[in-house]
């Protein structure tokens, strides 16, 4: 497995984007090899995890929260770009 980690500096993202959780669930479930999606609304800003079967699809979950972000929501993702951490899954608990 693979996870990518999507930090926002935006903390009025998380219930803007859980307002929308159908769409958001439609999106990134369509990514090849997608296994979970995590959304934390944190102190300093707002958390995304996504796990997938591989790095490939992890990218793609990249590629397709900042496309579907900047069409939906461009009021909110205008804002800096996330910090993006990925990498190989070495425990699941």
């Amino acid at each position: 497995m693979y996870a990518t980690v999507r930090s926002y500096t935006d903390p009025s993202l998380a219930a803007a984007l859980a307002a929308r959780g159908d769409e958001i669930r439609a999106v990134i479930g369509e990514v090849p090899g997608f296994r979970a999606y995590y959304l934390v609304e944190a102190s300093s800003g707002t958390v995304s995890v996504t796990v997938c079967d591989d790095q490939t699809g992890a990218e793609e979950s990249n590629r397709v929260a900042a496309d579907w972000l900047k069409s939906n929501m461009p009021e909110l993702g205008s804002g800096a770009a996330p910090t993006v951490s990925a990498g190989p899954v070495v425990l699941d608990a």
